[in-house]
C-alpha cells in the first residue's frame, strides 16, 4: 500500500506532469514536508487538494521543488575557459551557434552567455534558448532585473556596459534581453531542442536520482551536434562520459564524440 507521500507524488505527476519520484526522495520529501507544515497541512493528501485549488500555493510548491539559486558568471574560472577555449573551438568553422541554457532559473546564466558572446564574439550569430519548469522564475528572468549580489562575479567593465542601475537593482540591457528566448520546459518529460552546439545545465542534476540523471545525460547527448559541448556544475562530474557518447574536454565541459 502506498504511503501518504507516494500517493502525493503520483497525483502531482498525474495532474501537473512533474515526476517527483525522479528526484532524490529524502531531500525532496524533507523540503516539501517543511513547506506543508509551514502552511498548516497535516498530511500530503490535504496539501495536494490545496495546491490543486489555489494558484499561489501551487506556484510556491513548484518554486520549492526547483532550485532557484544562480548568479552571473558563477564559478568565474569556468567562464574564462568557456571564453578562451570552448567557444573558439565551437565557432572555428561557423558563425552561427545554438545554445541551450537548461533549468535556467532566474536567467543569470543565459544572460551571462549572451553578454560574453556580444563582448568577445560580436560576429557570431547565436540563438539562445533558456528553459525552466517554473513559470514564475521565467517571468522574473525575462524582466532581467537583479540585486547587486547576483552580479558579484561579473567583471566591473561588463556590469557598467550591459546594465542600468534602477534604485538598488540592476537591469540587463535590452540588446542582451533580445538575444534570449525564455520557454517553459520539463527536463523529465518534454522534447529536447535539436542540433544544439552548447548546453549549459549547472547545479541542477545533483537533485535527481541516478536513473533520472542517466536519462537526461542520454537526451542531452542526443540533442548535441557532433562535437557539441555540455557545460555542467562544479558538483556534477560525469564519471563515465563515454556511456553518453561524450568525452572530457576540460573540467566540467564534456564534448560529443563525433559520430561516423
Amino acid at each position: 500500500m502506498l504511503d501518504d507521500y507516494q500517493l502525493f507524488t503520483e497525483k502531482v505527476y498525474s495532474y501537473f506532469g512533474i515526476d517527483l519520484q525522479k528526484y532524490k526522495e529524502a531531500q525532496m520529501k524533507r523540503r516539501l514536508t517543511s513547506l506543508r507544515v509551514k502552511r498548516g497541512y497535516h498530511d500530503f493528501t490535504s496539501y495536494f487538494q490545496a495546491i490543486n485549488k489555489e494558484v499561489d500555493l501551487r506556484n510556491e510548491f513548484i518554486d520549492r521543488i526547483t532550485i532557484n539559486v544562480s548568479e552571473f558568471y558563477r564559478n568565474p574560472k569556468r567562464w574564462e575557459v568557456l571564453k578562451s577555449s570552448v567557444l573558439p573551438q565551437l565557432i572555428s568553422d561557423q558563425h552561427q551557434l545554438t545554445i541551450w541554457s537548461a533549468a535556467c532559473s532566474t536567467g543569470e546564466e543565459p544572460y551571462s552567455i549572451a553578454i560574453l558572446l556580444k563582448e568577445y564574439f560580436p560576429n557570431v550569430n547565436a540563438k539562445i534558448i533558456a528553459t525552466d519548469i517554473d513559470e514564475k522564475v521565467l517571468e522574473k528572468a525575462s524582466q532581467g532585473i537583479y540585486q547587486e549580489q547576483a552580479l558579484k562575479e561579473l567583471p566591473t567593465n561588463l556590469k557598467e556596459k550591459y546594465f542600468s542601475i534602477i534604485g538598488d537593482r540592476y537591469e540587463v540591457d535590452a540588446s542582451i534581453k533580445r538575444k534570449i528566448s525564455f520557454q517553459k520546459h520539463n527536463l523529465l518529460e518534454d522534447d529536447y531542442p535539436k542540433k544544439v552546439d552548447l548546453i549549459i545545465c549547472r547545479n541542477v542534476l545533483i537533485y535527481f536520482t541516478d536513473k533520472a540523471k542517466d536519462i537526461i545525460y542520454h537526451r542531452f547527448s542526443e540533442a548535441l551536434t557532433n562535437q557539441g559541448v555540455l557545460f555542467v556544475g562544479s558538483t556534477e562530474q560525469i564519471f563515465s562520459p563515454n556511456k553518453y557518447d561524450l568525452q572530457l574536454l576540460d573540467t566540467f565541459f564534456y564534448q560529443k564524440v563525433p559520430q561516423q
